[in-house]
C-alpha cells in the first residue's frame, strides 16, 4: 500500500522531468564565472520543487482528457489513486516552497523568473494546447525560464548573451522533444478532443519537421562559443561529437521513410543528448575552478 502510494505521488510530480528542471538550473548557475558551486544547490532545488507543482498542476487541469488517452489513463488524478483536492494541496505546498526557496536564498529576480514560468506552463501552455496544434511552440519557452534561474541566483544579468545562447538551446530542444510523442500518440489527443499536428501533415512530414529541430538545437550548441558560454577550446570537441551522434542516431527521421511510430530510442536519444550538453559545460566550469 506504502509501495503503491509512493509511486503514485511520484507520477504526480513526475520526478525525472523534475530532477531534468533542477539540472538546468544548476547549470545555468555554474555558467556564472565566478559563482560557488555549492551555492547552486539550493536554487536547483527549488526549481525542483516548482517543476514537480507545476506537474502536479497540470495533471489537475487536464485530468479529463488524460481519463480519454491510453497513456495517460493510469496517471494518479483519472485513476483515482489521487483525488484532486489532495493533489491541490501538494500543489500549494510544492509551489509555495519553491517560491520562498528562491526568494530567500536566491533573490528577487531568480522569484520573478520562478513565478514566470509557472505562469507560462500552467496559465499559458496548458489551456493553449485545447486551442491549437502549435501550443508546443510557446510552451517550450518554459525551458528557457529554467537555467535562466540558475544564473540569476548567481549573480549573473539576464541579458548576458552567455545565458541567452543556452537558453535558446533548452527552447530548441523541447519541440521535438513535445512532437515525437505526438508522432507516436497523435491518434489519443484527437480522440481527446485536443488539435494535434498529425490532422494537419502526415507522418512522414512531421518526422522530417522534428528532425529539422534536432538539426537546429546541434548548430546552436556548436554556436556556444560565440556567445561565450565555451571558455575551453577542448570543450568544443565533446560538443561536437554529442551533436553528431545525436543527427546520427535520429537519422531515421529524416529518410524517405520516416517511421510512422517512432521507437523510444529516438525519444530518449534527444533528452540523452541535452543531458550530455549540460554535463559537457557544467564539467568545463567545475574544471577551471580548479
Amino acid at each position: 500500500m506504502i509501495l503503491r502510494a509512493l509511486k503514485s505521488h511520484l507520477l504526480l510530480f513526475r520526478i525525472n522531468i523534475a530532477l531534468f528542471a533542477a539540472c538546468s538550473a544548476f547549470t545555468g548557475f555554474l555558467l556564472v564565472p565566478s559563482c560557488r558551486i555549492s551555492g547552486g544547490f539550493v536554487p536547483a532545488f527549488a526549481v525542483f520543487l516548482l517543476a514537480s507543482g507545476a506537474s502536479a498542476l497540470n495533471q489537475f487541469q487536464e485530468r479529463d482528457i488524460d481519463a480519454k488517452m491510453q497513456r495517460t489513463r493510469k496517471r494518479p488524478l483519472p485513476s483515482g489513486a489521487i483525488s484532486p483536492a489532495r493533489a491541490l494541496s501538494l500543489v500549494m505546498f510544492l509551489v509555495t516552497s519553491g517560491l520562498a526557496l528562491l526568494a530567500y536564498r536566491a533573490g528577487t529576480p531568480a522569484l520573478a523568473l520562478g513565478l514566470a514560468a509557472l505562469l507560462w506552463y500552467n496559465g499559458l501552455y496548458t489551456p493553449l494546447k485545447k486551442v491549437t496544434a502549435f501550443a508546443s511552440i510557446p510552451g517550450a519557452v518554459v525551458g528557457m525560464f529554467l537555467p535562466a534561474i540558475g544564473w540569476v541566483s548567481a549573480g549573473g544579468a539576464l541579458m548576458d548573451l552567455r545565458i541567452a545562447g543556452f537558453c535558446f538551446i533548452m527552447f530548441l530542444w523541447q519541440v521535438p522533444h513535445f512532437w515525437l510523442l505526438l508522432l507516436a500518440r497523435g491518434e489519443e489527443y484527437e480522440q481527446a478532443g485536443l488539435p494535434s499536428l498529425v490532422a494537419m501533415m502526415n507522418r512522414e512530414q512531421l518526422a522530417r519537421v522534428c528532425y529539422a529541430w534536432i538539426f537546429a538545437a546541434t548548430i546552436a550548441c556548436l554556436a556556444l562559443p560565440l556567445y561565450g558560454s565555451v571558455r575551453t577550446p577542448a570543450i568544443f570537441f565533446p560538443l561536437a561529437a554529442a551533436g553528431l551522434w545525436l543527427l546520427w542516431s535520429e537519422r531515421s527521421l529524416a529518410g524517405a521513410n520516416a517511421p510512422l511510430s517512432p521507437s523510444p530510442a529516438l525519444f530518449r536519444n534527444i533528452n540523452v543528448y541535452m543531458f550530455l550538453v549540460m554535463s559537457i559545460l557544467s564539467f568545463q566550469n567545475v574544471i577551471s575552478r580548479t
